[in-house]
């Protein structure tokens, strides 16, 4: 068996996201990979058993990356508004960095290997988040209200910001760029809907 070169290793996994980005996942496919990298398919044969142990692998890779990322300088003891601010900043930051990532969870989020992917994301998320969500309860920072509710109104709001920025434009067509402004006015009004009323 030949060994494994780390370089064309990194090579196939960059050019599988891209792959999967332009072609869609039903469009994707070893032979297309292969020729993007320039090597022979038995050569991809080496890294992944097949066209789904390579997908799998890389959006748990993936996954692992955005939890590690999201959670940087998270603090599941801190304020319900501090603790809210590092995630909306941590997560605006990893999509802004990484607008390929970005698009390639959106095709996850919509096929087969969705349940897989949350399933692996959180392990290492999961713990922290329902901490910090305990705490702010416990605290009476936020009412208790259901999970796709608080969802919802704490991440929708910057997830639809994200896409106008991605796409250039809003929801009405006119040009749209994201800027801290606006990132931050949204945040402030997400964290009063969320906040308990005294």
């Amino acid at each position: 068996m030949r060994a494994r070169d780390v370089d064309k290793e990194q090579l196939v996994k960059q050019k599988a996201i891209e792959g999967i980005v332009k072609h869609g996942l039903e469009g994707f496919s070893m032979n297309k990979l292969a020729k993007e990298c320039k090597i022979s398919v038995a050569t991809l044969y080496i890294y992944y058993k097949d066209r789904d142990d390579l997908i799998i692998k890389l959006m748990e890779e993936e996954g692992r990356k955005m939890a590690d990322c999201i959670l940087e300088g998270f603090d599941p003891e801190a304020s319900f508004e501090d603790g809210l601010r590092v995630q909306w900043k941590n997560r605006f930051k990893y999509m802004m960095d990484n607008p390929l990532i970005t698009v390639f969870f959106e095709q996850i989020r919509s096929s087969s290997y969705h349940k897989s992917f949350l399933n692996a994301f959180k392990q290492n998320f999961e713990g922290p988040i329902n901490r910090f969500t305990k705490n702010v309860l416990e605290r009476g920072e936020i009412r208790e209200i259901p999970l796709e509710i608080y969802w919802s109104i704490a991440f929708g709001p910057l997830y639809a910001l994200i896409r106008f920025h991605s796409e250039g434009h809003s929801i009405s067509g006119a040009p749209f760029k994201m800027s801290d402004e606006v990132l931050w006015t949204t945040f402030d009004l997400v964290v009063k809907a969320l906040k308990n009323g005294d």
